[in-house]
Parts: C-alpha cells; structure tokens; sequence
C-alpha cells in the first residue's frame, strides 16, 4: 500500500513508553495464554474453578485438556496426585494456571509454587503493577486498568511461535469514547456487543492504536491513586477476607465481602453505582455452599481506579453502609 501524504490529521503520536515496554505485545489476555500454551506445546492445563469463562473456552476451542482445581482458604491451589511425578511436579506438557486475585499472590508466593510445580503460568489480569519473575510466564491485560478496548502483554523465555498478523482496534472504541463524554448506560449495550467480539478471537500483535494509547498514560500518577482510592475505602469499609490480605500496589479493586451480594449490587445499581460480577459463570456452575460460589456471589469488588478521589470513596462508602441497612 502505497504511503498517503496530506489529507486530514489523524490522532496524534505519543511519546511516551508503554509500561512494560520489553514484554510481548498482543491483542488480548486470552490470546496471549493460546500463544503461550501453543509454544510450549502443552497438552493439558490446569485451571481453578473460580475464573471466568473466556479462559475456560479459549482452552476447550483449542483441544486443550482442561483439568479444575480448588482452592484452600488461603487461596492456595488443591491439586491432584494424579498430575504429579513421585517427586510432586508436575508430569510433563501438564502445566498449573495461577490467577493472582485482586493482587494476593505475592512473588514470594509465586516463587514457592513453581518451586513446588516447575511449569506454572501466572495471570496478572488483576495485578497490572506487579512485575513478572524471570523464567515465570505471566499474563497481563490493558483494559482491565486502562481506557483501551484491548490489549495485554506477555512475559515468557519460550520460543514461541512465528506471529505477524496486527490487530485492528479503532472500531471497538465507541464505547471508550461515548463513556468519556456521557453516561456509561448510554453505550453499555455496545460495550457488551463489542466483548463478544472478542470469543474466538485470533492471535495477533496488539494494535496501532492500543500501543499508542498506552505510551500517553501516567502510570504512576494511575498506581498512587488507586493505592490512596483502595486504602480510603478499607479505612471505611473494613472488609476481612481472602482477598484482602495484601494491598496491592496499583490495585485492581477493592475487594468488599458481603453476605447478600447479589442483592447489594442490584440496589447499588439503582443508585447508578455499578458493581461487576467478574465470575458470573462460576456462580452458574457451582454449589452454593463452595468457596467459589460465595466468592463469586458476595464479594463486589468495589472501583477504586485513577477515575476517582475521595470524594467519590467517601460518597461510595456512605451508599453502601446506607443500602446495607435495608437488606
């Protein structure tokens, strides 16, 4: 294609550095681990049941055998005798999938499973700040922390597999931009249409315009306010579970335990104040009486991000004591 000069001017060119500058580039999460798996050539993966579908189906789409693992209290993995060695690693091509929630696997942590299994994956879609350990493959996702529709990098030593295909990401920002000069309800059908576009999605470098919007962020003015925003809201909504053991640095949310969950959100949402629910298809599948049912259903983790200050955790925190009253 030849090179246009002239015409109307196009968004401008950044130049800043995206945060992990030195880590591998592509278009989603989900693919970064398909990439990851294909490379290692690994035959079967270990995933817990608490996580959300698209990991799940990204494996079964792939022929990838999946086995489901528990977790204890202290969200540590229960794993099968049956995929270790004598030794208790793992058997070969079979490796164990850690989900960092909300920031509470620290590197200490992570250092002793690999220690323990030898082929693990971290997925660090909800601790962006933390950085990755040497010869730890971990995941990390963009638009969990950032107003961008996609993107995620990759930390691995694998030789992985040749990729020149680039993704195209300007038509999946109409929401991004819609929120930014009016309400979310106004495009939140097209956030949802825009998601399912990405089931099946191919692997492929990130976007042009992803990685140029990631080198205009602040990272560290992002990092400090989500930490001041989270510390706020433990101050004023002290909430002790599994998930808030560690402050994270730059966290993802802050992790609120309620006993009637789902109902909190409903009435939350009425007061336009809209709580996720990260794991909805684990509320689905699971007994009611298991860990990861009642973590899906009661904890909300409630928005603590670069959008808000204190005024907006002082009025979060006022809401839900006063809803709290009525359940």
């Amino acid at each position: 294609m030849e090179k246009e000069i002239g015409g109307y001017l196009q968004l401008e060119e950044f130049s800043g550095k995206d945060y992990y500058d030195t880590l591998y580039k592509v278009n989603l999460g989900r693919t970064a681990l398909l990439w990851l798996v294909q490379s290692r050539h690994c035959k079967k993966i270990l995933l817990p049941y608490f996580l959300c579908s698209s990991v799940i189906n990204v494996c079964s789409v792939n022929s990838i055998e999946v086995e489901f693992y528990n977790l204890d209290d202290t969200l540590t993995p229960i794993i099968s005798p049956s995929v270790l060695t004598e030794e208790g690693t793992l058997k070969d091509d079979i490796w164990l999938y850690l989900v960092n929630y909300y920031g509470q696997l620290s590197n200490q942590k992570i250092l002793a499973l690999q220690k323990q299994y030898k082929q693990i994956i971290v997925d660090n879609t909800q601790s962006f700040y933390q950085p990755p350990l040497e010869g730890i493959d971990t995941l990390y996702s963009c638009r969990k922390f950032f107003g961008v529709s996609d993107g995620a990098y990759l930390s691995t030593d694998a030789q992985l597999l040749p990729l020149e295909a680039i993704d195209c990401s300007h038509h999946r920002m109409a929401h991004i931009l819609g929120r930014y000069e009016e309400n979310a309800s106004a495009y939140y059908q097209e956030m949802l249409d825009t998601a399912a576009t990405y089931d099946n999605m191919g692997i492929r470098k990130m976007s042009k315009l992803t990685h140029n919007l990631l080198k205009a962020i602040d990272y560290e003015t992002v990092r400090l306010k989500r930490v001041n925003n989270y510390i706020q809201l433990s101050t004023l909504l002290p909430s002790d579970n599994q998930f808030t053991g560690i402050i994270p640095d730059g966290p993802f949310a802050y992790p609120y335990y309620h006993a009637n969950g789902i109902l909190l959100r409903k009435k939350l949402a009425s007061r336009k104040i809209f709580i996720p629910t990260n794991w909805s298809n684990v509320i689905k599948s699971m007994p009611q009486h298991t860990r990861e049912y009642q973590w899906a259903a009661n904890i909300l983790p409630l928005p603590c991000d670069q959008r808000y200050g204190k005024d907006e955790m002082k009025y979060l925190a006022e809401v839900i004591l006063e809803e709290e009253k009525t359940l």
